[in-house]
């Protein structure tokens, strides 16, 4: 058989004879998609205050658990949310992560890092899936997140520098839809303007936003519009009130209402047309297909898999096993004779050092023994010349009672020889 019609390169197009039903795969297909349901995870990242919550309540028509955040937390922490939803007969898993604190520190220089750690995180949780010998992928519960969704701050300057670094630090790893939040506290022709900026600044630094495919026919048009039109000046409310005839999601002020779903005012419904019912499954596919796939080959040629060797042969994965098993060896190896030869180099340091010691020791020992003897003959000298002195003290002092004795022998006599004459003379 030919080698080149195994590849694939002579396959031949055969007319049917009769209907034989495949072209129902497509329906198969969408059976079993809403069989097993669907999962969708977004990640809102913005300062605190800027309505993410309110947002994502209006974006799905519900009302999702969760207390304000306030602006007192030391850190970044990311907060993940999980809810079922049903549409007619659609599921719909969804993980909506938000960013507390963000922004809220003094010192800014590290806020993304949290961000890109936790995105990171799902990655390798689904690659370590992904690797595992018994696989179950078609129950876990992907948590890889498809949308991060970028509030802005209404200022109608410019974006701020902290929002610039951590666009430019997601945009390889998750698909960035800007939007400015609360854009009802800018005039329309000052929002233009900002529009305007954020995009020239965002091109500038080479930051790469999401954009709406054009290559399926079906949404091209639509798509193509709608990149001109980010990123999207929205505003959210979960209130109704009645506007004519009808009950409309607004938000009420002094000078007027604003109504969320009516374009002239905001561009809620261009966000939630794109993010929602035209986008969702492409941003699932690009999730897997750019970002996840970039992770996925960093990732497996750090521990040195390659799909060709340096002679452009295609390598098989028991040959990089076994050539990354015996390199692993090797270096262990390796170690080990490093290991051992700096264990007998400390072994002969510390012999040395005890040997000194030893030797220092003796002599310390031998001076404190000289020291000892010289002392003890300084002292017998001294108890020698000290009992030579009690003895020839003992001496006099025998001399001196003798002398005294002698002494008080003749005083006696010649009283009594006094006492004599004294009486005679009488």
């Amino acid at each position: 058989m030919d080698s080149e019609y195994v590849k694939g390169e002579g396959c031949r197009t055969v007319p049917l004879s009769g209907h034989v039903g495949f072209d129902s795969l497509p329906d198969q297909l969408v059976n079993k998609s809403v069989n097993h349901g669907f999962c969708f995870n977004i990640l809102c990242v913005g300062e605190t205050g800027l309505g993410k919550s309110t947002l994502m309540d209006t974006l799905f028509n519900t009302k999702f658990e969760g207390e304000p955040a306030s602006h007192s937390q030391p850190g970044v922490k990311l907060k993940s949310n999980t809810y079922d939803l049903q549409e007619s007969n659609v599921n719909l898993k969804l993980t909506i992560v938000s960013t507390v604190g963000f922004g809220d520190q003094i010192n800014k220089e590290d806020s993304y890092k949290p961000i890109v750690e936790f995105i990171d995180a799902q990655f390798e949780a689904y690659l370590q899936e992904e690797l595992k010998i018994k696989r179950v992928l078609h129950n876990y519960h992907d948590t890889r997140i498809h949308a991060c969704l970028y509030f802005i701050a209404p200022t109608g300057h410019s974006l701020k520098s902290l929002d610039l670094v951590t666009m430019k630090k997601l945009d390889s790893k998750v698909n960035i839809i800007p939007i400015i939040a609360k854009s009802d506290a800018v005039s329309k022709s000052e929002l233009t303007k900002f529009k305007i900026k954020i995009t020239s600044e965002l091109v500038s630094n080479g930051v790469q936003i999401y954009q709406f495919p054009t290559d399926d026919e079906s949404v091209a048009e639509i798509n193509g519009t709608m990149n001109a039109h980010l990123p999207f000046a929205v505003i959210g409310s979960t209130e109704e009130m009645k506007i004519g005839n009808k009950m409309m999601k607004a938000r009420q002020y002094p000078w007027g209402t604003v109504q969320v779903e009516n374009e002239a005012h905001c561009d809620f419904v261009k966000l939630r047309e794109m993010l929602i019912r035209v986008n969702m499954e492409d941003l699932r596919e690009q999730t897997h297909a750019r970002h996840y796939e970039l992770y996925r080959r960093c990732k497996l040629e750090e521990m040195g898999f390659k799909d060709t060797d340096p002679d452009s042969k295609p390598f098989s994965l028991q040959e990089t096993y076994e050539a990354k098993r015996n390199e692993f060896l090797g270096e262990l190896q390796k170690k080990e004779e490093e290991m051992r030869q700096m264990f007998v180099q400390r072994v002969k340091e510390k012999e040395a050092e005890l040997k000194e010691a030893e030797k220092e020791l003796h002599e310390k020992f031998d001076r404190l023994k000289k020291l000892h003897q010289d002392e003890k003959k300084k002292l017998e000298d001294k108890k020698k010349s000290l009992d030579d002195e009690v003895n020839a003290f003992k001496q006099k002092k025998t001399a001196a009672e003798l002398l005294q004795s002698q002494a008080q022998q003749a005083g006696g006599s010649q009283t009594l020889k006094r006492d004599k004459e004294r009486k005679n003379f009488f």
